[in-house]
């Protein structure tokens, strides 16, 4: 079966399928490296304690054990180390957080991955993370499964318009495929990929291929929400509330990328081997943990458990509970700039949600403190701090909506989310964590022959040269036939004696006439005409019409001239070589 040949979605139907098996294994094949090198580094090496999220077998009566603390930047360092040393000998393009790296692939590598990425980008972010380095498990997944898409799509000798559109559906499928977020994925795999459009082609087959990872990966893990159920109801009296929180949400998200491009900057700027510099970011990393554990891994564990919050289980050798809880976004920030910025390799929507979490935790207690009656719980704060913060950091309002609240199971918040989204959206302006997004498909390389206007539909008809060739409505029929002959056209504009455009003669009704007849009862009335603003474009579709080798310009009802066929090249040419030498 030739799969190219195929109708769009028969063929789509197929081959989201084939992606969806793969993201459902590579979501699989993550999890457990990432559970296996925490285990060795988090849990054994360092002997720390480590919450998990509810939907991940995770509980609220968690506490917190250091173990021996001091060794947490010693872990981050060597998981850093061991990263950039795999990352820089095999696939450097596997360095930072993937999914940028996959958009990239998407505008301008016509969706091609090297296969070489796919098992660098799994094992070098298992360890990043594993390590207690701040990122998150989706950008790995996203390349993973892109990647894979990619490669199929070579295999199966596809466009590479199929090509991309596999890429794109992989990104899509294996991050609602880790999230356990299948119609968010598959809307941000249409989404992610500019700041203001979508790409829609990619929706249809990244729900089938949703879907499969997400029963794939299931199945294996649970199905239960990865942050549980939120059982809380909506109070409209909260509305403005939520606006605030999607202003600070906004600003914050302004905050965010611009920290991590400076660090990214700053580190490619060291001169020493680009394999140690991730021991560095996550040396640095480390540091900060010692401050703040919290910020370490993905963080989800801790987003939920400041969701109910259980501020008592915040640990901090020097910073009161209150104080870090406002703090932890802007450690959050750092640790992951340092982490993925200096190279290392893992995602940064994860932390994002923490982020945002975190802001709602503060936003929200602030009005608990003044509200009490009003709000007296922070926990749809915290939700909708994520929605809010990543929609304006990632640009992806309408997925992260969807996502969180199937991670969180929190339908009910949707009118609040809303209006927080919209306004972080707004504020963060064309801010964003993911460089390689354009503006809008009519940016993108991939949509250049679709978007690109010819050169003939810009250029107008007084940039030619106009012949005064043309015939009387009183001449006989035989001068017309001379002046035909003469500039070997089939046909002729008559004008009368104010040179009012009046129609044109044809040589083949000509030929049978007496040569002393009057030219007038000879002519084809109301043939089109263009004027000097018209396009080159215009002028030979009128040409075809009239089945001409030229036009007649005419404004106001008088004939300017002609134009000609071989004027309109002229022209042509004469802009072209303008544009190439500008």
């Amino acid at each position: 079966m030739n799969l190219s040949s195929l109708p769009y979605f028969e063929k789509w139907f197929i081959l989201g399928i084939f992606l969806g098996v793969i993201a459902g294994l590579a979501a699989t094949t993550f999890y457990l490296l990432l559970h296996l090198f925490e285990d060795i580094f988090l849990f054994h090496f360092i002997g720390m304690s480590y919450p998990r999220p509810l939907g991940e077998g995770g509980t609220l009566n968690f506490i917190f054990h250091p173990g021996n603390y001091l060794l947490i930047p010693i872990s981050t360092a060597i998981g850093g180390l061991i990263s950039g040393i795999i990352v820089y000998t095999f696939a450097p393009e596997a360095e930072g957080h993937g999914t940028d790296a996959a958009i990239k692939a998407y505008h301008y590598f016509q969706g091609k991955v090297r296969w070489v990425v796919i098992p660098v980008k799994i094992i070098a972010s298992a360890i990043t993370i594993g390590s207690g380095g701040s990122a998150g498990r989706e950008g790995p997944t996203a390349q993973f499964s892109a990647g894979v898409g990619s490669v199929i799509a070579d295999l199966l000798h596809l466009s590479p318009e199929d090509r991309r559109r596999a890429l794109a559906v992989g990104i899509g499928a294996g991050i609602g495929t880790i999230f356990k977020t299948p119609i968010g994925g598959a809307i941000l795999a249409a989404e992610i990929l500019y700041r203001r459009d979508l790409e829609p082609e990619v929706i249809y087959p990244a729900l089938v291929a949703s879907a499969i990872g997400y029963t794939i990966f299931g199945s294996i893990f649970g199905f239960t929400p990865v942050f549980g159920y939120y059982t809380g109801t909506f109070d409209p009296l909260r509305l403005p509330m939520y606006a605030v929180l999607g202003l600070v949400s906004g600003l914050m998200a302004i905050l965010y990328p611009k920290t991590f491009y400076g660090v990214n900057s700053l580190f490619k700027k060291l001169r020493i081997p680009n394999h140690v510099k991730p021991a560095i970011g996550g040396l640095i990393t480390g540091l900060i943990a010692l401050l703040a554990p919290e910020i370490l891994g993905t963080g989800y564990g801790w987003i939920n458990l400041v969701e109910y919050e259980k501020f008592f289980t915040l640990y901090s050798p020097l910073i009161p509970t209150i104080i870090l809880l406002v703090i932890l976004p802007f450690l959050k920030i750092l640790g992951t700039s340092f982490s993925i910025g200096s190279g290392g390799s893992g995602g940064v929507f994860a932390p994002g949600l923490f982020i945002g979490a975190y802001i709602g935790a503060s936003v929200g207690l602030l009005f608990h403190y003044l509200f009490p009656n009003i709000v007296p719980t922070i926990a749809p704060f915290v939700i909708i701090g994520m929605m809010s913060f990543f929609a304006g950091a990632g640009k992806v309002p309408l997925s992260v909506l969807i996502m969180v609240t199937e991670m969180t199971s929190s339908l009910q918040l949707l009118p609040g989310a809303m209006i927080a989204v919209a306004i972080s959206y707004l504020v963060s302006g064309n801010n964003t964590i993911y460089i390689s997004q354009l503006p809008t498909r009519r940016d993108s390389p991939a949509h250049k022959a679709e978007y690109e206007t010819p050169l003939m539909e810009t250029v107008r008809v007084e940039k030619c040269e106009l012949r005064d060739i043309k015939a009387y409505i009183d001449d006989k029929v035989g001068k017309a036939i001379q002046i035909m002959l003469e500039n070997n056209f089939m046909s002729l504009p008559v004008v009368n004696y104010d040179n009012r455009f009046l129609g044109v003669v044809y040589l083949r009704d000509l030929e049978r006439a007496n040569a002393e007849d009057s030219l007038g009862k000879y002519i084809t009335r109301g043939s089109p005409s263009v004027s000097l603003t018209s396009t080159l474009e215009h002028a030979l579709e009128v040409m075809a019409t009239n089945k001409a080798r030229w036009v007649a310009v005419v404004d106001k009802g008088k004939l300017l001239g002609i134009v000609t066929y071989d004027g309109i090249i002229d022209a042509y040419k004469r802009e072209l070589n303008a544009i190439k030498n500008s």
